[in-house]
């Protein structure tokens, strides 16, 4: 049917990507000389196509086809009849025969992500090693459910879907659905209007792992949350994996119901922390060799020294820099990074001022900031004062007597100690580990 691939591609210009690609691209069209059925995967991709999508589509198939018929129903086009087949005369003929085919579930997974191209280091790798064994051994008490929270655009999605191919590699009957918890939210809202409360619990009886994005988005929902904590006690009594994300841990999301949030602690939660400047530029790479782009190593390193939020920044930056590059045909260097990503360069350079951190400091310790500049040396003063120095020099492109300055005029030996002091007390003190991650999020926040 040549109407419907014109009908997607007028959609693809009127509708965002995005859209386009979770809840048109999934149809599957079947027409004769009266009607047209599309299939959709499953209830929740047809049921929010019936409700935003269906009368421009209608629209579409009369204007190229002069259908006017067009219904949406949950299934696949029908197979042609096989042709017939002789008896079996042999016990392998019988085996052959007798295999099912598998029936594919398409639960709005994205096969781009994998462990594979996952890039691993120091601030994600507890989330990594989480994520992998959900895979292997979905259902297991020892990471169900599993939580993975962190700021924007860290890997939380990318290790859910890789969690989720890994499983369907495994399992290829396995029935995997990801959702944004703003879809599961529409889902349940509609069912409600539409009085088909039921079927929407049911399709959750028909799975084997509920992957939902974002779950910080249910705060202040009370239905909502009420009907996905049911949900949440099915899958898990059924032992079905639940694998989730929040920009934040879920005891820290204000208004989620704390019968919610005690659910969400079952099971494995995990911290995914901004990436290290290593994992930065291992990342700059990783993207450059994904997309075909020769990027020198002291490209990387400069895009990993100067970009310290998220790696959708670094994606950003890099898809600029190989665009630009292509369009001017020039080889992508230091100096043509620094010229074609200047404004981007210093937008990041000022996000992160050394007054923002003696702030975000002294509001972590319950300082006031004079007292973290004062010249006292008790320990509950000196501590934070020589984390607020180490982060400045991780952060900041300042010198050590720019920051010691900083610092009600301290010398840059001063600032050098207080930088080794807290880099080798980060890897024996857990607890000022936690407290370095955590400043380190709010910060590239």
């Amino acid at each position: 049917m040549d109407a419907w691939p014109r009908c997607l591609q007028r959609l693809e210009a009127e509708f965002p990507a995005e859209d386009v690609h979770t809840w048109l691209k999934p149809l599957q069209a079947h027409a004769d000389d009266r009607s047209t059925v599309l299939y959709a995967p499953n209830a929740f991709v047809r049921d929010e196509v019936q409700a935003r999508y269906m009368p421009r589509i209608r629209e579409l198939l009369e204007h190229f086809a002069g259908i006017e018929d067009v219904s949406l129903q949950v299934g696949s086009m029908p197979r042609a009849a096989a042709p017939a087949q002789a008896t079996p005369t042999s016990i392998f003929d019988s085996r052959a025969a007798a295999a099912a085919p598998i029936e594919a579930f398409a639960g709005n997974m994205d096969s781009h992500y994998s462990f594979d191209n996952f890039v691993e280091g120091r601030s994600n790798q507890m989330g990594r090693a989480a994520a992998w064994q959900a895979a292997l051994k979905p259902g297991d008490r020892a990471h169900n459910p599993l939580l993975l929270y962190g700021g924007t655009g860290l890997g939380k999605t990318h290790l859910m879907f890789a969690a989720g191919n890994e499983m369907r590699r495994q399992n290829p009957r396995a029935r995997v659905l990801y959702l944004r918890s703003e879809e599961f939210y529409s889902a349940f809202f509609r069912s409600i209007q539409e009085k088909t409360s039921d079927q929407f619990k049911r399709q959750f009886r028909q799975i084997d792992a509920l992957l939902i994005d974002d779950i910080q988005f249910f705060a202040g929902k009370d239905r909502t949350q009420e009907e996905f904590f049911h949900t949440f006690n099915t899958l898990f009594d059924s032992k079905q994996q639940i694998i989730m994300t929040c920009d934040r841990y879920p005891r820290e999301v204000e208004g989620l119901e704390p019968r919610l949030k005690s659910r969400l602690s079952w099971g494995l939660s995990v911290a995914i922390d901004p990436p290290d400047f290593e994992t930065r530029a291992a990342i700059v790479l990783a993207k450059a060799a994904e997309r075909g782009t020769v990027v020198p190593d002291d490209v990387a390193f400069l895009l990993a020294k100067k970009m310290h939020s998220n790696v959708r920044d670094l994606e950003g930056a890099l898809n600029t820099l190989a665009a630009r590059a292509n369009f001017m045909g020039r080889p992508i260097t230091v100096e043509f990074a620094q010229e074609t990503l200047r404004d981007l360069l210093r937008a990041q350079q000022q996000a992160i001022s050394i007054s923002n951190i003696q702030k975000v400091v002294a509001d972590y310790y319950g300082l006031q900031i004079k007292e973290l500049l004062s010249k006292r040396r008790t320990r509950s003063l000196a501590r934070p004062r020589q984390v607020a120095m180490a982060l400045s020099k991780e952060l900041t492109e300042h010198s050590l007597p720019e920051i010691g300055e900083a610092f009600a005029g301290r010398d840059h030996t001063t600032v050098l100690h207080a930088c080794r002091q807290i880099r080798t007390l980060i890897e024996s003190d857990g607890k000022l580990r936690e407290d370095w991650d955590k400043l380190i999020r709010k910060l590239s926040e």
